[in-house]
């Protein structure tokens, strides 16, 4: 089939298999042209490993370091009639070019907050890794289903302790506008830290090491991101930032617990970028295409791949890693300059409906948000006829 872009609000129902693999590609080809990341990973698991950040750090692990990498998802394969998810898709093209240059990738597809996929994963590593060295926990979901007791948890992007009103932009009308935000109750703060927060993680750490499948020195991280005042009353304010909050919690017995043998464990702070998950939040669009303006007139923008291969090679793996006051690992300086905030800041106000295209990258960002589901990458035909069906080599079943 044909394979063309269709966006609803803050999703592209569609996605392009040629154009998910040739995005990375890309990444692949950035990773390797920064050559070896010293003292790397050899066995790491990625929970939460088909797009965005965890894509990224799968990707890192393996063509960064040559690492043997087994990725955690729940994604949707495609029919003959229909597109399946772009995270399946990137799967795919990862498992193919790993196994291209000879490294060991394998992909379990399914709920990853329940027992059972903890169970399977655990038999994996048993049976190809014998243990671990490095642990991502990058999981975005809407819901949650908690294991132990059946309950279903079901997120909320809403401030905390009163109303807001924020700008915007309509996505699909191309227009600033206001939304108003009402302030989340208890029960929505409850349920959306239990879906968001580290409660999970910590079950996947405490699962994993009762197996004996962590190594001695293995290593784990969160991603988080905390902002600036703009985002604040939505974000690190809001119900988003109180499940980050608890990753800072649930770190602390984290820590300790692979601390004993050698390890450690720590929540990473990333930059903004377009993701699945951020282009939800409806403040995120504007300040990223006025992020994006201003970061590459600096000279300075970066994505996905670049913050995680930099968190590699920095932090993670890095003699002298750069910690924040919190003990967090840091990788969003670049945006957190103040002069690049105070130029956010300066313009935020002046954007209208009128002068989008002048005083934002809004095209930047629509770019990078098609680019998620394989479309607007360079090289590509899209006039092309596609085949939707597209199997992951190295799939457990």
């Amino acid at each position: 089939m044909i394979i063309k872009p269709r966006v609803r609000g803050f999703m592209c129902v569609t996605t392009h298999p040629v154009g998910c693999a040739a995005n990375v590609k890309q990444q692949i080809d950035y990773v390797k042209r920064r050559g070896p990341v010293a003292n790397g990973p050899k066995r790491v698991l990625v929970i939460g490993a088909s797009t965005g950040y965890g894509l990224a750090s799968r990707i890192t692990a393996a063509f960064g370091c040559g690492a043997g990498t087994l990725g955690v998802f729940f994604e949707r394969e495609g029919a003959e009639d229909k597109p399946g998810s772009a995270g399946w898709y990137n799967s795919a093209a990862f498992h193919q070019f790993a196994k291209t240059e000879g490294l060991y990738a394998k992909s379990i597809n399914g709920d990853a907050f329940s027992d059972a996929i903890k169970q399977k994963t655990i038999e994996t590593i048993k049976a190809d890794l014998g243990q671990v060295d490095l642990v991502v926990y990058s999981l975005a979901s809407p819901r949650r289903q908690h294991p132990k007791t059946g309950v279903v948890y079901n997120s909320t992007l809403k401030p905390i302790g009163q109303d807001v009103v924020q700008r915007g932009i309509d996505t699909d009308k191309e227009v600033i506008k206001e939304v108003k935000l009402a302030a989340a109750t208890q029960e929505e703060i409850d349920n959306t830290v239990a879906v968001m927060g580290g409660e999970d993680w910590q079950m996947w750490i405490d699962a994993l090491d009762a197996a004996g499948v962590l190594a001695e020195g293995a290593k784990t991280t969160a991603f988080t991101y905390v902002g600036e005042k703009i985002t604040w009353d939505i974000y690190w304010h809001g119900t988003i930032g109180a499940a980050k909050k608890d990753l800072d919690k649930r770190v602390v017995d984290i820590r300790k617990k692979l601390a004993a043998r050698g390890g450690d464990a720590r929540v990473s702070v990333l930059k903004a970028v377009v993701t699945q998950a951020s282009s939800a939040i409806p403040i995120m669009p504007l300040y990223l295409s006025l992020l994006f303006k201003v970061m590459k007139a600096d000279g300075s923008h970066e994505g996905c791949i670049e913050q995680v291969d930099g968190l590699f090679r920095d932090s993670l793996y890095n003699a002298a890693p750069k910690f924040d006051p919190e003990g967090r690992l840091r990788a969003d300086g670049l945006e957190m300059r103040p002069e690049i905030q105070e130029q956010v800041a300066a313009l935020w106000p002046q954007v209208t409906s009128d002068n989008i295209d002048a005083l934002t990258d809004f095209k930047g960002y629509k770019q990078e948000f098609l680019r998620l589901f394989g479309f607007e990458i360079d090289g590509v035909d899209y006039d092309a006829d596609v085949d939707p069906v597209v199997p992951i080599d190295g799939l457990v079943e």
